[in-house]
Protein backbone atom coordinates (compact mmCIF):
# COMPACT_ATOMS: atom_id res chain seq x y z
CA UNK A 1 0.00 0.00 0.00
CA UNK A 2 1.48 3.02 -0.95
CA UNK A 3 0.83 5.76 2.16
CA UNK A 4 -0.83 9.04 1.38
CA UNK A 5 1.11 12.28 1.85
CA UNK A 6 -0.02 14.61 4.17
CA UNK A 7 0.28 18.57 3.12
CA UNK A 8 1.88 20.62 6.41
CA UNK A 9 -1.26 22.55 7.76
CA UNK A 10 -0.36 26.46 7.70
CA UNK A 11 -1.08 27.79 10.83
CA UNK A 12 -1.80 31.33 11.68
CA UNK A 13 -1.94 32.79 15.59
CA UNK A 14 -4.74 35.75 16.05
CA UNK A 15 -2.68 38.62 17.63
CA UNK A 16 -5.61 40.88 19.57
CA UNK A 17 -3.26 42.99 21.16
CA UNK A 18 -3.89 46.70 19.84
CA UNK A 19 -2.18 47.86 17.18
CA UNK A 20 0.21 50.26 18.74
CA UNK A 21 2.09 47.33 21.03
CA UNK A 22 2.24 45.14 17.84
CA UNK A 23 4.50 48.61 16.17
CA UNK A 24 6.28 49.17 19.64
CA UNK A 25 7.39 45.38 19.51
CA UNK A 26 8.22 45.91 15.76
CA UNK A 27 9.96 48.53 16.07
CA UNK A 28 12.07 47.71 18.84
CA UNK A 29 12.77 44.29 17.39
CA UNK A 30 14.10 45.68 14.15
CA UNK A 31 15.72 48.54 15.91
CA UNK A 32 13.61 51.38 15.08
CA UNK A 33 12.90 52.35 18.42
CA UNK A 34 15.55 52.96 21.25
CA UNK A 35 15.57 53.02 25.01
CA UNK A 36 15.45 56.62 25.21
CA UNK A 37 12.42 57.02 22.97
CA UNK A 38 10.31 54.23 25.45
CA UNK A 39 11.15 56.30 28.13
CA UNK A 40 9.57 59.15 26.27
CA UNK A 41 6.44 57.23 25.97
CA UNK A 42 6.14 55.88 29.05
CA UNK A 43 7.15 59.54 30.43
CA UNK A 44 4.14 61.10 28.27
CA UNK A 45 1.65 58.16 28.83
CA UNK A 46 0.39 58.86 32.43
CA UNK A 47 0.03 62.74 31.17
CA UNK A 48 -1.95 61.76 28.22
CA UNK A 49 -3.79 59.38 30.54
CA UNK A 50 -5.24 62.59 33.18
CA UNK A 51 -5.53 64.73 30.15
CA UNK A 52 -7.89 62.29 28.67
CA UNK A 53 -9.63 61.14 31.62
CA UNK A 54 -10.16 64.86 32.21
CA UNK A 55 -11.65 65.84 29.15
CA UNK A 56 -14.14 62.92 29.36
CA UNK A 57 -14.59 62.82 33.03
CA UNK A 58 -12.43 63.67 35.77
CA UNK A 59 -9.04 62.93 36.51
CA UNK A 60 -9.26 61.59 40.15
CA UNK A 61 -11.45 58.52 39.73
CA UNK A 62 -9.64 55.70 38.97
CA UNK A 63 -12.25 54.10 36.80
CA UNK A 64 -12.22 57.15 34.47
CA UNK A 65 -8.04 57.00 34.47
CA UNK A 66 -8.34 53.20 33.19
CA UNK A 67 -10.75 53.74 30.75
CA UNK A 68 -8.70 56.86 29.56
CA UNK A 69 -5.64 54.37 29.25
CA UNK A 70 -7.45 52.24 26.82
CA UNK A 71 -9.29 55.02 25.06
CA UNK A 72 -5.03 56.82 24.79
CA UNK A 73 -3.69 53.31 23.13
CA UNK A 74 -6.82 52.83 21.24
CA UNK A 75 -6.33 56.71 19.46
CA UNK A 76 -2.92 56.07 18.95
CA UNK A 77 -3.85 52.64 17.32
CA UNK A 78 -6.63 53.95 15.08
CA UNK A 79 -3.94 56.79 13.84
CA UNK A 80 -0.73 54.38 13.46
CA UNK A 81 -3.09 51.57 11.61
CA UNK A 82 -5.56 53.97 8.91
CA UNK A 83 -1.88 56.08 8.35
CA UNK A 84 0.27 53.37 7.80
CA UNK A 85 -2.24 50.86 6.21
CA UNK A 86 -1.31 48.35 8.58
CA UNK A 87 2.46 48.43 8.27
CA UNK A 88 4.69 48.03 11.33
CA UNK A 89 7.43 49.19 9.73
CA UNK A 90 5.48 52.55 8.57
CA UNK A 91 3.61 52.76 12.38
CA UNK A 92 7.05 52.05 14.05
CA UNK A 93 8.96 54.79 12.10
CA UNK A 94 5.86 57.14 12.75
CA UNK A 95 6.30 56.47 16.71
CA UNK A 96 10.31 57.05 16.30
CA UNK A 97 9.59 60.81 14.77
CA UNK A 98 6.82 61.71 16.60
CA UNK A 99 5.78 62.15 20.27
CA UNK A 100 3.27 59.58 21.59
CA UNK A 101 0.82 62.76 22.92
CA UNK A 102 0.60 63.75 19.61
CA UNK A 103 -0.11 60.49 17.94
CA UNK A 104 -2.61 60.69 20.74
CA UNK A 105 -3.82 63.89 19.47
CA UNK A 106 -4.13 62.76 15.90
CA UNK A 107 -6.44 60.10 16.34
CA UNK A 108 -8.49 62.25 18.36
CA UNK A 109 -8.72 64.36 15.44
CA UNK A 110 -9.07 61.86 12.78
CA UNK A 111 -12.29 60.82 15.33
CA UNK A 112 -13.50 64.43 15.35
CA UNK A 113 -12.97 64.94 11.56
CA UNK A 114 -15.18 61.97 11.20
CA UNK A 115 -17.86 63.18 13.47
CA UNK A 116 -18.16 66.67 12.02
CA UNK A 117 -18.74 64.99 8.72
CA UNK A 118 -22.12 65.15 7.48
CA UNK A 119 -24.34 61.68 8.40
CA UNK A 120 -27.20 62.38 5.99
CA UNK A 121 -27.70 64.05 2.63
CA UNK A 122 -30.71 66.18 4.22
CA UNK A 123 -29.51 70.02 4.24
CA UNK A 124 -32.27 70.77 7.47
CA UNK A 125 -30.02 68.45 9.70
CA UNK A 126 -26.74 69.86 9.22
CA UNK A 127 -25.70 72.18 12.49
CA UNK A 128 -23.15 74.03 12.77
CA UNK A 129 -20.51 74.94 10.38
CA UNK A 130 -18.92 71.80 9.74
CA UNK A 131 -16.44 71.47 12.89
CA UNK A 132 -16.29 69.45 15.69
CA UNK A 133 -18.42 70.85 18.59
CA UNK A 134 -18.01 70.79 22.43
CA UNK A 135 -21.45 68.75 22.45
CA UNK A 136 -20.29 66.21 20.25
CA UNK A 137 -17.90 64.80 22.97
CA UNK A 138 -20.25 62.36 24.33
CA UNK A 139 -20.39 60.57 20.78
CA UNK A 140 -16.43 61.23 20.85
CA UNK A 141 -16.34 59.45 23.69
CA UNK A 142 -18.02 56.33 22.09
CA UNK A 143 -15.74 56.44 19.45
CA UNK A 144 -12.30 56.30 20.97
CA UNK A 145 -13.19 52.81 22.07
CA UNK A 146 -14.03 51.71 18.35
CA UNK A 147 -12.19 49.75 16.19
CA UNK A 148 -10.55 50.29 13.17
CA UNK A 149 -13.12 48.86 10.80
CA UNK A 150 -16.13 50.36 12.57
CA UNK A 151 -14.23 53.62 11.63
CA UNK A 152 -13.39 52.93 8.39
CA UNK A 153 -16.73 51.50 7.48
CA UNK A 154 -18.74 54.85 8.56
CA UNK A 155 -15.63 57.14 7.12
CA UNK A 156 -16.74 55.43 3.86
CA UNK A 157 -20.28 56.23 4.33
CA UNK A 158 -19.93 59.86 5.16
CA UNK A 159 -17.65 60.32 2.57
CA UNK A 160 -20.00 59.27 0.22
CA UNK A 161 -22.61 61.51 2.02
CA UNK A 162 -20.32 64.04 2.30
CA UNK A 163 -19.71 64.11 -1.99
CA UNK A 164 -23.05 64.25 -2.26
CA UNK A 165 -24.24 67.50 -0.38
CA UNK A 166 -21.06 68.76 -2.14
CA UNK A 167 -22.20 68.17 -5.42
CA UNK A 168 -25.29 69.48 -4.50
CA UNK A 169 -24.16 72.53 -3.39
CA UNK A 170 -21.88 72.95 -6.49
CA UNK A 171 -24.84 72.90 -8.67
CA UNK A 172 -26.79 75.12 -7.18
CA UNK A 173 -24.46 77.71 -6.89
CA UNK A 174 -24.00 77.07 -10.45
CA UNK A 175 -28.17 78.08 -10.62
CA UNK A 176 -27.55 80.77 -8.32
CA UNK A 177 -28.19 79.40 -4.62
CA UNK A 178 -25.65 78.73 -2.12
CA UNK A 179 -25.42 76.91 0.75
CA UNK A 180 -26.96 79.24 2.90
CA UNK A 181 -29.69 79.01 1.32
CA UNK A 182 -29.74 75.53 0.90
CA UNK A 183 -29.87 74.90 4.64
CA UNK A 184 -32.59 77.34 5.13
CA UNK A 185 -34.61 75.63 2.64
CA UNK A 186 -34.22 72.21 4.38
CA UNK A 187 -34.40 69.86 1.57
CA UNK A 188 -32.71 66.59 0.30
CA UNK A 189 -29.31 67.25 -1.60
CA UNK A 190 -30.84 64.25 -4.21
CA UNK A 191 -33.90 66.17 -4.34
CA UNK A 192 -31.74 69.50 -5.25
CA UNK A 193 -29.35 67.82 -7.91
CA UNK A 194 -32.69 65.81 -9.83
CA UNK A 195 -34.23 69.61 -10.36
CA UNK A 196 -30.42 71.22 -11.15
CA UNK A 197 -30.06 68.40 -13.94
CA UNK A 198 -33.68 69.30 -15.36
CA UNK A 199 -32.81 72.80 -15.03
CA UNK A 200 -29.55 72.74 -16.75
CA UNK A 201 -31.41 70.84 -19.40
CA UNK A 202 -33.35 73.36 -20.07
CA UNK A 203 -31.11 75.53 -20.37
CA UNK A 204 -31.96 77.64 -17.65
CA UNK A 205 -29.86 79.17 -15.24
CA UNK A 206 -31.81 79.72 -12.00
CA UNK A 207 -33.00 77.26 -9.47
CA UNK A 208 -36.61 77.64 -9.99
CA UNK A 209 -39.64 78.44 -7.49
CA UNK A 210 -42.70 76.34 -7.84
CA UNK A 211 -43.88 78.56 -10.65
CA UNK A 212 -40.90 78.57 -12.59
CA UNK A 213 -40.70 74.40 -11.86
CA UNK A 214 -44.10 74.18 -12.87
CA UNK A 215 -43.89 75.86 -16.26
CA UNK A 216 -40.57 74.15 -16.52
CA UNK A 217 -41.97 70.28 -16.59
CA UNK A 218 -45.07 71.12 -18.49
CA UNK A 219 -42.74 72.76 -21.24
CA UNK A 220 -40.60 69.59 -20.81
CA UNK A 221 -43.55 67.66 -21.56
CA UNK A 222 -44.61 69.48 -24.67
CA UNK A 223 -41.61 69.49 -26.05
CA UNK A 224 -41.08 65.30 -25.08
CA UNK A 225 -44.09 63.82 -25.01
CA UNK A 226 -44.65 59.87 -24.03
CA UNK A 227 -43.98 57.32 -26.67
CA UNK A 228 -46.95 54.52 -26.09
CA UNK A 229 -46.02 55.21 -22.07
CA UNK A 230 -42.69 55.38 -22.51
CA UNK A 231 -40.44 58.27 -22.25
CA UNK A 232 -38.35 58.75 -25.37
CA UNK A 233 -34.88 57.87 -26.14
CA UNK A 234 -33.67 61.40 -27.05
CA UNK A 235 -34.65 63.04 -24.01
CA UNK A 236 -31.63 65.17 -22.82
CA UNK A 237 -29.97 64.82 -19.54
CA UNK A 238 -26.35 66.10 -19.71
CA UNK A 239 -23.97 66.03 -16.50
CA UNK A 240 -23.83 69.87 -16.18
CA UNK A 241 -20.00 71.31 -18.09
CA UNK A 242 -17.27 71.66 -15.47
CA UNK A 243 -18.90 69.64 -12.35
CA UNK A 244 -15.94 68.53 -10.60
CA UNK A 245 -14.90 64.80 -10.97
CA UNK A 246 -15.03 64.12 -7.82
CA UNK A 247 -18.58 64.30 -7.88
CA UNK A 248 -19.02 62.74 -11.19
CA UNK A 249 -19.98 59.63 -9.70
CA UNK A 250 -22.82 60.23 -7.10
CA UNK A 251 -24.48 63.26 -9.50
CA UNK A 252 -24.58 60.20 -12.19
CA UNK A 253 -26.39 57.84 -9.71
CA UNK A 254 -28.76 60.32 -9.04
CA UNK A 255 -28.99 61.22 -12.63
CA UNK A 256 -30.11 57.69 -13.35
CA UNK A 257 -32.91 57.91 -10.78
CA UNK A 258 -34.10 61.15 -12.91
CA UNK A 259 -34.08 58.80 -15.73
CA UNK A 260 -36.58 56.42 -13.90
CA UNK A 261 -38.73 58.96 -12.75
CA UNK A 262 -39.14 60.14 -16.61
CA UNK A 263 -42.13 58.28 -17.47
CA UNK A 264 -44.29 59.86 -15.01
CA UNK A 265 -42.59 63.36 -15.29
CA UNK A 266 -44.05 63.53 -19.06
CA UNK A 267 -47.41 62.25 -18.35
CA UNK A 268 -49.61 64.50 -19.69
CA UNK A 269 -52.49 63.25 -18.01
CA UNK A 270 -50.98 63.75 -14.22
CA UNK A 271 -51.29 67.80 -12.91
CA UNK A 272 -48.16 69.05 -12.37
CA UNK A 273 -49.05 69.84 -8.69
CA UNK A 274 -50.29 66.66 -7.81
CA UNK A 275 -47.85 64.53 -9.45
CA UNK A 276 -44.57 66.51 -7.53
CA UNK A 277 -46.74 68.01 -3.93
CA UNK A 278 -48.91 64.99 -3.59
CA UNK A 279 -48.02 61.96 -4.51
CA UNK A 280 -46.42 59.99 -1.78
CA UNK A 281 -43.75 58.44 -4.55
CA UNK A 282 -42.41 62.17 -5.22
CA UNK A 283 -42.81 64.16 -2.25
CA UNK A 284 -39.40 65.91 -1.33
CA UNK A 285 -37.65 64.22 -4.13
CA UNK A 286 -37.35 67.44 -6.12
CA UNK A 287 -36.69 71.05 -4.84
CA UNK A 288 -38.02 74.25 -5.82
CA UNK A 289 -38.02 77.53 -3.92
CA UNK A 290 -40.13 78.34 -1.69
CA UNK A 291 -41.66 82.01 -2.78
CA UNK A 292 -44.92 82.68 -1.74
CA UNK A 293 -44.67 86.13 -2.99
CA UNK A 294 -44.36 84.94 -6.36
CA UNK A 295 -47.05 81.83 -5.82
CA UNK A 296 -49.56 84.74 -4.90
CA UNK A 297 -48.72 86.94 -7.53
CA UNK A 298 -48.67 83.95 -10.28
CA UNK A 299 -52.28 82.69 -8.93
CA UNK A 300 -53.33 86.89 -8.84
CA UNK A 301 -52.18 86.92 -12.67
CA UNK A 302 -53.77 83.72 -13.91
CA UNK A 303 -56.90 84.36 -11.99
CA UNK A 304 -57.51 87.75 -13.43
CA UNK A 305 -56.50 86.39 -17.14
CA UNK A 306 -59.57 83.91 -16.60
CA UNK A 307 -62.40 86.13 -14.98
CA UNK A 308 -61.01 88.91 -18.13
CA UNK A 309 -61.66 86.05 -20.38
CA UNK A 310 -65.11 84.92 -18.84
CA UNK A 311 -66.80 88.48 -18.02
CA UNK A 312 -65.59 90.06 -21.42
CA UNK A 313 -64.56 92.81 -19.03
CA UNK A 314 -67.98 93.81 -17.61
CA UNK A 315 -68.65 94.07 -14.40
CA UNK A 316 -72.30 94.78 -13.93
CA UNK A 317 -74.64 93.07 -12.35
CA UNK A 318 -76.94 91.53 -15.13
CA UNK A 319 -73.79 90.82 -16.69
CA UNK A 320 -72.27 88.51 -13.76
CA UNK A 321 -75.32 86.92 -13.08
CA UNK A 322 -75.83 85.90 -16.29
CA UNK A 323 -72.16 84.14 -16.45
CA UNK A 324 -73.13 82.94 -13.08
CA UNK A 325 -76.05 81.18 -14.31
CA UNK A 326 -74.92 79.53 -16.93
CA UNK A 327 -71.86 78.46 -15.18
CA UNK A 328 -74.78 76.63 -12.34
CA UNK A 329 -76.29 75.22 -15.12
CA UNK A 330 -73.25 73.63 -16.22
CA UNK A 331 -73.90 75.64 -19.80
CA UNK A 332 -71.04 77.83 -21.89
CA UNK A 333 -70.42 80.94 -19.71
CA UNK A 334 -71.77 84.15 -21.34
CA UNK A 335 -72.89 87.20 -20.13
CA UNK A 336 -75.62 88.24 -22.17
CA UNK A 337 -78.26 85.59 -24.00
CA UNK A 338 -80.65 85.46 -26.45
CA UNK A 339 -84.38 85.14 -25.79
CA UNK A 340 -84.16 81.50 -27.45
CA UNK A 341 -80.62 81.32 -25.49
CA UNK A 342 -82.63 81.80 -22.54
CA UNK A 343 -85.66 79.47 -23.10
CA UNK A 344 -83.00 76.50 -23.63
CA UNK A 345 -80.79 77.34 -20.61
CA UNK A 346 -84.23 77.19 -18.90
CA UNK A 347 -85.60 74.26 -19.92
CA UNK A 348 -81.92 72.68 -19.37
CA UNK A 349 -82.39 73.78 -15.81
CA UNK A 350 -86.05 72.88 -15.77
CA UNK A 351 -84.60 69.02 -16.79
CA UNK A 352 -81.07 68.60 -15.43
CA UNK A 353 -81.28 71.54 -12.01
CA UNK A 354 -79.43 74.09 -10.90
CA UNK A 355 -75.80 73.38 -9.32
CA UNK A 356 -75.20 77.03 -7.49
CA UNK A 357 -71.93 75.64 -6.11
CA UNK A 358 -69.99 76.00 -9.66
CA UNK A 359 -70.47 79.45 -9.87
CA UNK A 360 -69.47 79.74 -6.01
CA UNK A 361 -66.24 77.85 -6.99
CA UNK A 362 -65.72 79.71 -10.07
CA UNK A 363 -65.65 83.69 -8.20
CA UNK A 364 -63.58 81.63 -5.63
CA UNK A 365 -60.72 80.61 -8.18
CA UNK A 366 -60.64 83.18 -10.58
CA UNK A 367 -62.42 86.78 -9.39
CA UNK A 368 -60.17 89.16 -8.13
CA UNK A 369 -59.98 89.21 -4.25
CA UNK A 370 -60.92 92.67 -2.75
CA UNK A 371 -64.55 91.51 -4.75
CA UNK A 372 -64.70 88.18 -4.32
CA UNK A 373 -67.08 88.76 -0.94
CA UNK A 374 -69.48 91.39 -3.05
CA UNK A 375 -69.87 88.83 -5.69
CA UNK A 376 -70.87 85.60 -3.70
CA UNK A 377 -73.31 87.87 -2.06
CA UNK A 378 -74.47 88.59 -5.23
CA UNK A 379 -74.49 85.08 -6.40
CA UNK A 380 -75.99 84.17 -2.81
CA UNK A 381 -78.97 86.63 -3.13
CA UNK A 382 -80.11 85.93 -6.37
CA UNK A 383 -80.34 82.24 -6.31
CA UNK A 384 -82.58 82.72 -2.42
CA UNK A 385 -84.77 84.53 -4.59
CA UNK A 386 -84.95 83.27 -8.03
CA UNK A 387 -84.23 79.38 -7.78
CA UNK A 388 -88.24 78.17 -6.56
CA UNK A 389 -88.97 80.60 -9.96
CA UNK A 390 -86.88 78.94 -12.36
CA UNK A 391 -87.44 75.63 -11.30
CA UNK A 392 -90.73 75.38 -10.97
CA UNK A 393 -93.00 72.60 -12.67
CA UNK A 394 -95.92 75.62 -12.64
CA UNK A 395 -94.59 77.72 -14.71
CA UNK A 396 -95.35 74.94 -18.44
CA UNK A 397 -94.72 78.41 -20.67
CA UNK A 398 -91.95 79.70 -18.35
CA UNK A 399 -93.13 83.21 -18.36
CA UNK A 400 -92.54 84.06 -15.02
CA UNK A 401 -89.22 82.51 -15.59
CA UNK A 402 -87.85 84.62 -18.54
CA UNK A 403 -89.40 87.49 -16.58
CA UNK A 404 -87.22 86.93 -14.02
CA UNK A 405 -84.35 87.09 -16.36
CA UNK A 406 -85.27 89.88 -18.14
CA UNK A 407 -85.26 91.60 -14.85
CA UNK A 408 -81.83 90.37 -13.30
CA UNK A 409 -80.18 89.40 -16.12
CA UNK A 410 -78.73 90.46 -19.33
CA UNK A 411 -81.28 89.41 -22.06
CA UNK A 412 -80.52 90.81 -25.47
CA UNK A 413 -84.74 92.14 -27.08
Amino acid sequence: MKASAQQPQAVSLFDARPFFEKAVAFGVQHGILHPDKLDSICNDAPKGMVQIARYFGSEFLRPELEKARDRMVNLVSLHLEQTSGGDLHAAAESLRDHSFLSRSKAGSDMLKALIAMPQNSHFGMHEGTGGFRDEQIPLLAKWTLRTLPEYQAELAIRQQVAKLVDAAIWLAESLGLDAADLKEAGKDAEAVIRTALLAHATKRNAMPDWVAFEKMVLGIRKKYPLVDGAAPAAFPLPVPKGLPQAFQGEVERVRQSVLTDLPKILDATLPVRKLFDQTPAFLGRYFWQEDALAEVEHFDRTASANWTKATSGHDDDSSLLTLFLCLSAASTGKTVLSEKNAVTLLRKIRKSGLDAELARQFIQHHAPQQHQADYLHLWESFVDEAQATLQSDHDYALKDALALLRRECNIAP
